[in-house]
């Protein structure tokens, strides 16, 4: 190896030292960034379509079903916010609520039984069956982050 080879090699290891903490911290500053704007979202949301209930005469399953969404993501936010990990399950949770409403709305709108509802169910059963997968995996392999 000559001089210029490692004034080269030197040089990209000055730069590799540099760059990385400063990527490390865009990257930082973009999911705060991003997890505000989601959790501002989420409540904003919540909020207007509170407002809405309260302007019906009565709130519905499917209105209170969404309250239960918000309030899922909006936990999933402040995890996130505490351990910087994605709680799994919770996101499990919110596809099960969201098929719940979906049944719901099928029936509230055909008042009858049909092949689509039977394959929200299996969805739902699908999605519970992940739901025990991922906590039966936690608990027997714990990482050492606390993962779910």
């Amino acid at each position: 190896m000559n001089s210029d080879d490692s004034k080269m090699d030197s040089l990209e290891k000055k730069f590799e030292n540099l760059s990385n903490p400063l990527g490390n911290l865009f990257v930082k500053v973009f999911h705060q960034l991003a997890l505000f704007g989601i959790g501002a979202a989420t409540v904003w949301s919540a909020i207007i379509s509170f407002y809405e209930m309260t302007n019906k005469t009565h709130a519905g399953i499917q209105d209170l079903l969404l309250l239960f969404i918000y309030l899922e993501i909006g936990a999933m936010v402040g995890i996130y916010f505490k351990t910087n990990h994605m709680p799994v399950r919770f996101l499990i949770y919110v596809a099960i609520t969201a098929v719940t409403r979906l049944i719901i709305d099928l029936v509230n709108i055909n008042h009858e039984a049909s092949w689509q509802i039977l394959i929200l169910g299996a969805t739902i059963l699908l999605l519970a069956l992940a739901n025990a997968v991922v906590r039966y995996s936690s608990s027997k392999f714990p990482s050492n982050s606390n993962l779910d």
